[in-house]
Parts: structure tokens; sequence; C-alpha cells
């Protein structure tokens, strides 16, 4: 078709003609000037026509005129020229407009005919309209956007994908014929707006993709580096809100603001290595095969809020620059995250992650907010680091939760979360406040070697499975205020700088203190053993404080080593007491510490 050839290039629209003027700008100037110079050059030349002889004066005269005559013809055709420059420089301009208009008037014929063939009901006159429109945005890069626009409006219209064909089905025909007679389809076939609109897709990311691989060594008698992007679109800004889009492939492209809110994703869609230099936006969406985002670069908000993601969602080393917000995001599949940056907050509230959520390596310069997300199978963080706060208070844990080696820079709130499974926190490091308050433990709880620098808060804790301690530095405040502990509690060579609050906490299983250290004030006031109880070696306890301390007798046998600065004795109630000893007690006791074994 002819609008299928080459456009011609639209150049910049050229200076605006100035509006004719009155002659008399330029021709009274004009006379003047000539006055001027014929009387200038006459006044010059008799001014010294009195040293002339007399018989020499007329010719002199005559000649004075003459050459002052000259002058002033020579001033009119320098006026003369200067017009006829003028002219020309007019008629330049003219000629200018006069292409420029044709050409816009050629880009608009091709851009309308082509838009026109994307409502024809043919498959192959859409296709043609899209071939088109691409011809012509390449050759136009000022109707880039526009037509861009254009493709993404055809992408946003309502469509339906086709379900698999049989393998013995019947292709389908775009016209029925009845009685011998080809009458009209009514409709658009759904295997035929299939391919288009995939077609639509590969011209959109054939654009947009951007290849920044080293160029190769060119030899010094090449005239310049050739362009490795000759197809390559800047600065676009796609719209594709609400549209249906098949195995979508953004994969390495650079794209302005990128707004897919609501759309839905068939079958799989990649954006590996992508980067969104403005906001990118896909709320509400919907991926039903994997989500390829790995390597992806969002320099702008990124929005996936609400988002559906059935198959795998794979974000491992992602750059996040601005805000990442995940909110009631729902990951049936895995999700990735492993060695993501995240430098803004990243909001993960209410996400709901079905298959194992992967953020190992991940870093959190900003707020990581997970308050209230579910976690049903496990979920791994090992050696993410927090800078800022990270926020999983209310969260739950079905499966297993992995921390071990993590950096909390900022707070570390797991308030009232739930940890089903192993909740594992091994070598981690808690630079800021770390609150558990709360938090519920049906698994094993493990924090061995793990560091608190600042206060670490398990008020109200309950530990149901094994609670491991051993090895963990408590830099400040300790507080396990009311925490239960149903099965063992190991807190062996742990290392307590600040206050230990053990007060009202409940050790129904095995408690072991041995080797502890206890540098600040120890406070079990009010606490609870039901069962074994080992604090040999333990330090720094003369000054515990033990009020109300209650020990449940036993009739099986249980081993209880207690500090030999602290005395067993029997309660009014049949229950035993705990108290610190006098010096003539931890003299008569001998050196090491009390032993309570029953049975």
């Amino acid at each position: 078709m002819r609008f299928l050839q080459r456009a011609p290039q639209a150049s910049a629209r050229p200076p605006d003609l100035r509006p004719p003027r009155s002659m008399w700008w330029w021709a009274l100037p004009a006379a003047l000037l000539v006055g001027a110079a014929v009387w200038g050059v006459s006044a010059w030349l008799l001014h010294d026509l009195g040293t002339v002889p007399a018989a020499e004066q007329v010719s002199a005269r005559i000649e004075a005129v003459r050459t002052a005559l000259a002058a002033g013809a020579g001033v009119g055709a320098a006026v003369t020229l200067l017009l006829a420059v003028r002219r020309q420089r007019h008629q330049e301009l003219a000629t200018a407009h006069t292409t420029h208009d044709a050409v816009e008037r050629r880009v608009t014929e091709l851009y309308t005919k082509a838009a026109e063939q994307l409502g024809n009901t043919q498959a192959p006159v859409r296709l043609a309209g899209l071939y088109a429109l691409e011809r012509l945005a390449q050759d136009t890069p000022a109707l880039r956007q526009t037509i861009v626009d254009v493709i993404c409006s055809y992408l946003r219209m309502p469509y339906t994908p086709p379900a698999l064909p049989a393998e013995d089905a019947t292709p389908a025909v775009p016209r029925a014929a009845i009685a011998g007679v080809a009458a009209p389809s009514t409709g658009r076939d759904p295997q035929e707006e299939r391919q288009v609109r995939l077609t639509a897709q590969r011209i959109l990311t054939a654009h947009l993709r951007y290849d920044d691989t080293p160029a190769p060594r060119r030899r010094w008698w090449a005239s310049r580096r050739p362009d490795r992007n000759p197809r390559h679109w800047p600065d676009i800004r796609l719209d594709l809100a609400g549209a249906v889009l098949i195995d979508f492939d953004l994969s390495t492209c650079r794209v302005g603001a990128a707004g897919f809110g609501g759309a839905t994703f068939s079958g799989d869609a990649g954006f590996g290595g992508a980067t969104f230099s403005g906001p990118a936006v896909f709320g509400e969406a919907t991926f039903s095969g994997t989500a390829g985002f790995g390597g992806a670069t969002f320099s702008g908000p990124a929005v996936f809020g609400e988002a559906t993601f059935t198959g795998p969602a794979r974000f491992g080393e992602a750059t996040f620059t601005g805000p990442a917000r995940f909110g009631e995001a729902t990951f049936t599949d895995a999700a990735w995250f492993d060695g993501a940056t995240f430098t803004g907050t990243a909001w993960f509230e209410g996400a709901t992650f079905s298959r194992p959520a992967v953020f190992g390596e991940a870093t959190f310069t900003g707020a990581a907010r997970f308050y209230g997300a579910t976690f049903t199978d496990a979920a791994g963080f090992d050696e993410a680091a927090f800078s800022g706060p990270a926020v999983f208070d209310g969260a739950t844990f079905s499966g297993p939760a992995g921390f071990g080696e993590a950096a909390f820079s900022g707070t570390a709130r797991f308030g009232g979360a739930t940890f089903t499974d192993a909740a594992v926190f091994s070598e981690a490091t808690f630079t800021g406040t770390a609150r558990f308050d709360g938090a519920a433990f049906s698994g094993t709880a493990r924090f061995d070697g793990a560091t608190f620098t600042d206060a670490a808060r398990f008020d109200g804790a309950a530990f149901t499975g094994p609670a491991r301690f051993d090895g963990a530095a408590f830099t400040g405040p300790a507080r396990f205020d009311g925490a239960a502990f149903t099965g063992p509690a190991v807190f062996g060579e742990a290392t307590f700088t600040g206050t230990a609050w053990f007060g009202e906490a409940t050790f129904t299983g095995p408690a072991w203190f041995g080797e502890a250290t206890f540098t600040g004030p120890a406070r079990f006031g009010e606490a609870t053993f039901t069962g074994a109880a080992r604090f040999d070696g333990a330090s720094g306890l003369e000054d515990a404080e033990l009020g109300g301390v209650r020990v449940v007798p036993t009739a099986t046998e249980v081993r209880r080593v207690w500090p030999a600065c602290w005395q067993v004795e029997a309660a009014a109630d049949g229950w035993q007491t705990l108290r610190l000893a006098s010096s003539g007690e931890k003299e008569g006791g001998g050196a090491g510490p009390t032993e309570d074994a029953e049975g």
C-alpha cells in the first residue's frame, strides 16, 4: 500500500513570516540616503573649488556633479540589492512553510489512514495499520508518543483471550458461507485478534528495548561508532491500565511512566532488567503465569498494591529507588525478592504469601513494613539488611521463618506476630530496639548467637516450642516479663549487660541458664519454674530480685541446679520459693551451686 512507503521526515517548523509593511518604511529612508550621498560627495569635491583656476572650474563642477550622481546611484543600487535579498529570503521562507505544511499534511494523512485501519474488522487490515503506525513513528520522532498512545488504546479495548484450540479443531474462518453465498462476519475472530494484539505488543517492546552491552572495539579506520539501538524510542510513557496482555515481554526495556493498573497478564510476563524512570503502577493487576522482574530498576514509585500473582513472582536483585508498595498483594506461588534493594519504604502490609517467600540478602534502606502480612509457607530473610524500621507486627508465619544473620539497624517490630513453625533468628543483629511483645512461637524459636545492642522486648511472648537464646548477647535491657516458656528455654552462655527482666515469666519446660553472665540487675520476681532449672556456672546473680518466685515441686526426677547464692524454701501452699542466701548460708553450703533433685 502507498502509505507503507517511507514517510517524509518532519522538519522543524521554519521561522514565521512577517506581515507585509507599507512601502514608505523603506522608500523614504532610501531616498534620503541617496540624497545624502549625492550632497555629501558633491560638497566634499567642491570644497576646494576656489583653488582651481577659473578656466577649469566649470569642468571641475561638472565632474563633481557626475561623481556625486554616481555615488547616489551606487547607494541606490545597494538599497536595491538589499531589497532583492529580502525578497529572496521571503521566498525561501514561504517555500519552507509550503514544504513543512505539505509534510505535515502527508504525515497527518498517513496517521489518519493507519488509525482508521485499526478499526477494520479484517485482521490483515489491522495488522497493516499497526505496521504503518510503526513506520510513521520511526521516521517522525515528534509523533512517537502519540502513536504509542494509540497502540496502547487499542490494547486497552475489551478482549477475552480464546481457549487453547484442540488438536483436531477446525480452523476458524472469517466468513460463513450460507447457501453458497459468503455472508460477512459480524465480529472479530478471537484467534486472529490474538495475533493482532501480539503484533501490537511486539511493536511496543521492540522499540522500547535498550541494548546497553559494550560495543565491539572498532579499528582506527572506522569513521564513527555505530548506533547499537537504532530502533529505540526514548522517554516513552505506557498507559495499559486494564489491558489484557498475552505473554507480555518488556525485558531490558527503558520506559518512562508505566501504567498497568488492573491489567491482566495472560501467560508469562517478562520485565527482567527493565528500567522505569517514572512511576510504575501495577496495582490490582493479575499475573496468571510467571511474573519476572529480576534485575528491574524502579526509579520512581513502584505500586503493586492488591496485585495478584498466580504464578511465581521473581523480583530477585530488583532495585526500588522510590517507595515500593505491595500492600494486600496476593502471592499464590513462590515470591522471590532475594538480593533486591529497597531504597525507599517497602510496603507489604496485609500481603499474602501462600508459597515460599524469599527475601534473602535483600537490602531495606528505608522502612520495611510487613504489618499483618501472612506467610503460609516458608519465609526467608536470611542475611537481609534492614537499615530503617522493620515492621512485622501482627504478621503470621505458618511455615518456617528464616532471619538468620539478618541485620536490623533500625527498630525491629514483631509485636503480636505468630510463628507456627520454626522461627530462626540465629546470629541476627539488632542494633535498634527489638520488639517481640506478645509474639507467639509455636515451633522452635532460635535466637542463638543473636546480638541485641538496644532493648530486647519479649514481654508477654509465648514460646510453645523450644526457645534457644544460647550465646545471645543483650547489651541493652532484656525484657521477658510475663513471657511463657512451655518448651525448653535455653539461655546458656548468654550475656546480659543491661537489666534482665524475667518477672512473672513462666518456665513450664526446662530453663537453662548455665554459664550465663548477668552484668546488670537480674529480676526474676514472681517467675514460675515448673520443670528442670540449670543455673550452674551462671554469674552475676548475687543481687538478683527473687521476690515471689515460685517453684513447683514434682514427684518425678527433675534436676534443678540453682546458683550458690540462692536458697530453696518450702512455701505454705506446698510450693517452693527462692530467696537470696545469707553469708552464713553461703559458707555452710559450700562453694558450689545448690541442687534440688526430687523423686
